[in-house]
C-alpha cells in the first residue's frame, strides 16, 4: 500500500435504537446509532408478517375489465 494515501481504519460502536452495540471497523472518526440490527428486525425475530397477495390480479381484471374490453 501507498503510504498517507488511505483513510485511517477505526473501530467505532454501531449503536441500534434496542440499546445493542455492536463494534465494527470503519473509516468513520464516531460512532454510529442504528435505526435497526438483527436483533430487533421482525425477519430475524420470526415476527415478519406477510402481505397476503392472493387475488389481487383478478380483483384489477374484474374492476377494469370493461374498460379493457
Amino acid at each position: 500500500m501507498k503510504k498517507n494515501i488511505h483513510p485511517n481504519y477505526n473501530q467505532v460502536i454501531a449503536t441500534c435504537s434496542c440499546g445493542n452495540t455492536i463494534p465494527i471497523f470503519s473509516t468513520l472518526s464516531q460512532n454510529l446509532n442504528l435505526d435497526i440490527c438483527n436483533i430487533c428486525h421482525p425477519f430475524y425475530t420470526g415476527k415478519q408478517r406477510l402481505v397476503d397477495n392472493k387475488g389481487r390480479v383478478n380483483l384489477f381484471n374484474e374492476r377494469f375489465k370493461k374498460i379493457i374490453n
